[in-house]
């Protein structure tokens, strides 16, 4: 089956619902999400395989002259009732293009090699004999996610995403993925958090771009859809926008609110949890550490201390700690309604009572999407995933280090459950820049990207594989 690539331009079903070109200054990538399991055997094993994941992620896992500077949106996809988010990249030269997670709580770029012994059946891989421009490094790498973990080996080639490209580029190639990480046809990991968390210790993409000042502004921004509320949910449904060096005024409302991050910005995207109230009562959250949140695409629920979760719950009549598979979670009656509501040192944000409930566990009981995980060490308390994040815009700003929140406009809530494709791939023109790039020669910055009911000229176009069409009445 061949890879899919969702990079400098798009071919979108609907104007209507994909943001327009004149409100950007280049390029964005669309999202997509992973399938979430529905019944209750598989939901268990997910559950678990969660929390152990997060556990491991956070607890001590593996370890000149310019062009103008551009930006640039690609549309998302969302895969399996929004249990992930990813985006696409090209790699290579010839380009191929991948599916990849996009992730700001790590900051590795990782595909799965075609020499994959283990977790990457039916996966597109990457061969490093097909491009001409690879150079293996011949350094092993190993990375421990919140889904599992992935080993193989340290090379450089020319990455593409979102208009950009980046020459000799360090990423990893993975001969062994854990069972569950990947899935068709997804083929890897993009981090996008700071090189002070990455395991190869290489400064990823995004942050090569905004230290070059390649980027229109030094920052990336999110919109993500809702979809595990729909009864009609299918596999894959378009997933919201991902933008890269730029915001999207037609998907939110008002100002972007910013909040500087904790620390010296060069790990997580760090913020303080400052109000927490559940049924309109307060959470006592603690002082200093204790209040501190990784915001994280990459990790779909909400994660923290015991004391915190046991205290949300007890706000709600009926709950109560689930066991098995689902320790560390809690269930509620179906038929309440769980208004939850954060700062960040700021506004009030508010999480939808649909995002609060994770799934039904049987004809009564729902399981809650904020679960416990404590970690411990330095370690961030609380892990801020897509349960938050499709409530607000999203902005991840490189200098001054911060995270914006912004509220979402008509058009992107009009997103949530529409009855359209997911975003179809091409991969456009690459224009050249310079600049020191992140091992050696060259960055590139791309023209900007056109959205339009017709596909632009591309250099190849890889069309949705069969498998996951969508059938529509």
């Amino acid at each position: 089956m061949l890879p899919s690539i969702l990079l400098s331009s798009l071919l979108v079903a609907s104007t209507q619902a994909s943001p327009s070109s004149n409100q950007l200054q280049g390029k964005s990538i669309g999202i997509v999400r992973h399938r979430h399991p529905r019944s209750p055997e598989n939901l268990g094993h997910w559950a678990k395989s969660h929390r152990d994941g997060l556990l491991e992620k956070y607890g001590g896992g593996s370890s000149s002259g310019k062009t103008k500077r551009n930006s640039g949106t690609n549309l998302l996809t969302n895969q399996g009732a929004d249990s992930s988010f990813y985006g696409s990249l090209a790699i290579g030269t010839p380009p191929v293009a991948f599916y990849a997670i996009l992730d700001t709580g790590s900051a590795d770029l990782w595909v799965a090699d075609q020499k994959c012994t283990a977790g990457c059946r039916g996966v597109p891989t990457f061969d490093a004999t097909a491009s001409s421009s690879y150079q293996n490094l011949s350094t092993p790498f190993q990375i421990t996610y919140g889904s599992g973990a992935a080993r193989g080996n340290l090379g450089q080639d020319v990455i593409q995403m979102a208009g950009f490209a980046i020459e000799d580029q360090t990423f990893a190639t993975t001969d062994e993925v854990t069972e569950g990480v990947l899935s068709d046809p997804v083929s890897g990991i993009v981090g996008l958090g700071w090189q002070g968390i990455s395991a190869a210790r290489i400064m990823p993409f995004w942050q090569v771009l905004a230290e070059e000042g390649l980027l229109s502004e030094p920052l990336m921004s999110f919109q993500l859809t809702r979809f595990n509320n729909d009864t009609q949910v299918q596999q894959l449904e378009p997933g919201g926008t991902f933008t890269l060096g730029a915001t999207n005024t037609s998907l939110y409302t008002g100002d972007i609110e910013y909040q500087n991050l904790v620390g010296n910005g060069n790990t997580y995207w760090l913020l303080s949890i400052t109000t927490l109230t559940v049924q309109g009562n307060s959470i006592p959250l603690g002082s200093g550490t204790a209040s501190q949140a990784a915001i994280d695409t990459g990790t779909t629920l909400v994660g923290g201390p015991a004391d915190a979760i046991a205290a949300i719950f007890d706000q709600i009549p009926g709950s109560q700690p689930a066991s098995g598979n689902y320790d560390g979670y809690y269930t509620y009656p179906c038929d309440t309604q769980v208004n939850v509501e954060m700062s960040f040192g700021g506004r009030t944000w508010t999480v939808s009572p649909a995002d609060f409930r994770l799934a039904a566990i049987d004809d009564q009981s729902c399981l809650g999407a904020f679960f416990v995980l404590d970690i411990g060490g330095s370690a961030p308390a609380w892990i801020v995933g897509d349960t938050f994040l499709k409530n607000v815009y999203s902005v991840f700003r490189f200098d001054p280090p911060s995270v914006g929140f912004a509220a979402l406009s008509g058009t992107a809530l009009a997103m949530n459950g529409a009855n359209i494709e997911p975003p179809t791939a091409t991969i456009g023109t690459v224009a050249t820049a310079t600049g020191r790039g992140n091992a050696a020669s060259s960055v590139h910055s791309g023209a900007m990207v056109v959205f339009s009911l017709l596909p632009p000229c591309p250099l190849f176009t890889v069309p949705p594989p069969p498998s996951l069409a969508r059938s529509r009445k």
